[in-house]
């Protein structure tokens, strides 16, 4: 997979990986993360053959050279899912002489895809938060407690200067992909995202599958594993940390008629965080109703509460395949949809400037419309925070 990074290339990896895994080969399928930074040969015992993985403590990123990562490639009897970033590929400052080589053993020897988005905008402001948090993905909820929670009470504030940086990266990144790839299937990420399953079963050496979805491996469908999967960080994001109890919202009204102050609303604000209160009154209605407690819509709680053990157990057999040395690490957690990302950033509105002087200054892409991009950030929001169609689904 050729990525400029926050494109869905690491989700996609490691997904296809796993449905890889299920469909069955002719040898076994190992994913390596990243080509340029670093690959080693290691027996697996419970292979109980030579393969490939990570190295573990390297302190040096790029010290391999290109010819001896084709050697690794060509002599392990295995297949592999990879990704190969442009931005490491820049650092590296190979040969020209080198790169071709490497990029022709590549199109020579894999099923190339390439990772792309249409909203640039959204891009450049995925790279503006990672400037800050210094994170591409989080793995685990309280990974992302860890990396988001300061960053939910204070947001940033990005320059032109960065913007604009991570955009003309994102062009370079197209170029390049077209000037030495023969790319087989283009994988983007508003199109393919909130339709993973159907994008892997549709790739050349997917097809004709049988049992092979995700409800097949792990009895939840994948885009109901997926909301969980964010989901469950954001909880405790939005419950500061602590231990959540999830508890429906129609619950909470009954201590708030009993408990409620003159000064308080007549009605509970489903997410007390950012609700237009005064901060005493958030103060006052956390002490007497004894939070932190996370109250969620009647959906969700339902929702979470009935599927919570399928997820817990896929992530489980997930460790196992990353453990036994098939996966790099588990599945990452989105981050953010682009309505949360909306709150995290101080000069929202000036980002829009920013990306459509860009745009219109390069002619690589159309000015931001937001109107048009309403509908793909509406479906976003659905897939991966509305509960109530899928409990409507479920009846």
């Amino acid at each position: 997979m050729l990525t400029p990074d926050r494109v869905g290339s690491t989700m996609l990896q490691r997904v296809l990986t796993v449905y890889m895994l299920r469909r069955g080969f002719d040898k076994p399928v190992i994913n390596l993360h990243e080509l340029s930074n670093g690959i080693e040969k290691y027996y697996n015992t419970e292979l109980n053959q030579e393969v490939l993985g990570k190295p573990k403590n390297i302190d040096q990123v790029y010290y391999q050279s290109l010819s001896e990562v084709i050697e690794l490639l060509d002599n392990a009897d295995h297949y592999k899912t990879s990704r190969l970033a442009h931005y490491h590929l820049v650092k590296r400052q190979d040969s020209i002489a080198e790169q071709l080589s490497f990029y022709e053993y590549l199109n020579n020897n894999f099923y190339i895809i390439s990772c792309r988005r249409r909203n640039l905008f959204e891009h450049a402001i995925s790279w503006a938060i990672n400037a800050h948090t210094k994170r591409l993905n989080v793995y685990s909820a309280q990974e992302k407690v860890e990396v988001f929670n300061e960053l939910y009470q204070n947001p940033i504030t990005v320059s032109r200067e960065l913007i604009w940086s991570k955009l003309d990266d994102y062009k370079n990144y197209v170029e390049w992909c077209n000037r030495y790839f023969n790319v087989q299937s283009y994988f983007n990420y508003e199109d393919s995202i909130n339709n993973l399953e159907e994008y892997i079963m549709n790739l050349d050496f997917m097809r004709n599958s049988k049992n092979n979805t995700w409800n097949d491996m792990f009895g939840q469908d994948f885009d109901e594993w997926n909301k969980m999967h964010k989901t469950i960080p954001d909880l405790l994001l939005k419950n500061e940390g602590g231990d959540t109890r999830i508890t429906p919202y129609t619950a909470l009204i009954s201590d708030w008629d009993a408990t409620k102050g003159s000064d308080w609303p007549k009605l509970p604000p489903p997410d007390l965080e950012t609700a237009d209160l005064p901060v005493a009154i958030k103060e006052d209605i956390k002490s007497k109703l004894n939070l932190p407690t996370l109250y969620v819509s009647e959906e969700k709680a339902t929702y979470i509460k009935k599927n919570l053990p399928k997820y817990k157990e896929a992530v489980d057999q997930i460790d196992r395949a990353k453990d036994a040395g098939f996966l790099f690490s588990n599945i990452p957690i989105k981050l953010q949809t682009f309505e949360e990302k909306k709150q995290l950033i101080k000069n929202f509105n000036d980002c829009i400037d920013y990306y459509n002087q860009w745009a219109t200054r390069t002619g690589f892409a159309d000015p931001y419309n937001a109107e048009e991009h309403s509908q793909t950030q509406q479906l976003e929001e659905n897939k991966m925070n509305d509960f109530s169609n899928l409990l409507e689904n479920k009846r």
